[in-house]
């Protein structure tokens, strides 16, 4: 579940990314809302996930997904411009997010129960 709260939380990444632009230095009232709603609902999503899976996984996966769907919208929707490099690039991102997924632990134990604790000693439980 949680690698769906983190897919989701990328569109809140994209969403927020493209409205953003579109908001005019948010002088413009329905892209202004939109970037806020993107910015909440990523954030909230990813912090979900962090539940689970390990910040060192989640945060680049959550910020490659989001690059590569902002910069495939540019150039689909928006018609901006894409280079060979710039092509090449995003290619290298992509790469690193499918390496960073099949490199990652299972998502089916809390991340605290895969770390170990900051002090070295076990939970307390309460008498």
């Amino acid at each position: 579940m949680a690698w769906l709260y983190l897919g989701l939380a990328a569109v809140f990444e994209i969403i927020f990314a493209v409205s953003m632009k579109q908001s005019n230095g948010f002088t413009r009232l329905w892209p202004t809302v939109l970037t806020i709603i993107g910015v909440i609902g990523g954030i909230s999503l990813l912090t979900i996930a962090l539940k689970t899976l390990p910040v060192s996984v989640a945060y680049p996966i959550w910020v490659g997904v989001g690059t590569l769907g902002t910069v495939l919208f540019g150039v689909l929707v928006l018609q901006e411009a894409m280079t060979l490099v710039s092509g090449a690039s995003i290619a290298a991102i992509l790469l690193g997010v499918i390496g960073l997924k099949m490199a990652s632990p299972s998502a089916d134990s809390p991340v605290a129960d895969i770390a170990p604790s900051a002090t070295g000693e076990d939970l307390q439980t309460s008498d």
